[in-house]
């Protein structure tokens, strides 16, 4: 049976779920059924379609200690369709806790049949400096499109 996210928030939420419990099916789940999905990670590779998308997340769970991801300085926009959600992410592998990033990524997300679904995700390294204070204000702004 297929999981209806009635808003991007909880399919983003389902995605970073499935992340820390190294569950690929979970994670693949939360994709769009679209297969034009595309996925770049920090190392700069772009991975279209379920196949691709799906094999890097498993070489990447198969390769690595379970790892969660904190979000923070969330900046949301949200129209009828279409979601975007640009975050800061900090790594926490195994039970170190020292953190490991910032990692700096889009989610973009698709309103179906199906409820939202992650249509995209670009994430790059971020600057070791960044600090709490660089966001400001908009940090955690949330914004509707019309």
């Amino acid at each position: 049976m297929t999981t209806i996210f009635t808003t991007p928030e909880d399919a983003e939420e389902a995605f970073y779920d499935a992340i820390s419990r190294a569950d690929l099916d979970a994670l693949m789940s939360v994709w769009s059924e679209d297969e034009e999905i595309v996925c770049i990670h920090p190392t700069g590779q772009r991975l279209c379609g379920h196949a691709g998308v799906r094999e890097s997340w498993r070489n990447i769970f198969e390769g690595n200690a379970r790892f969660r991801v904190h979000l923070k300085h969330s900046m949301r926009w949200k129209g009828v369709l279409h979601a975007v959600h640009n975050v800061v992410e900090m790594l926490y592998l195994g039970n170190d806790p020292t953190p490991h990033g910032p990692i700096l990524s889009t989610n973009i997300y698709q309103r179906g049949a199906n409820g939202w679904r992650l249509l995209l995700r670009h994430t790059s390294s971020g600057n070791e400096d960044a600090s709490d204070d660089d966001a400001g204000a908009a940090g955690a702004a949330t914004h509707t499109l019309h």
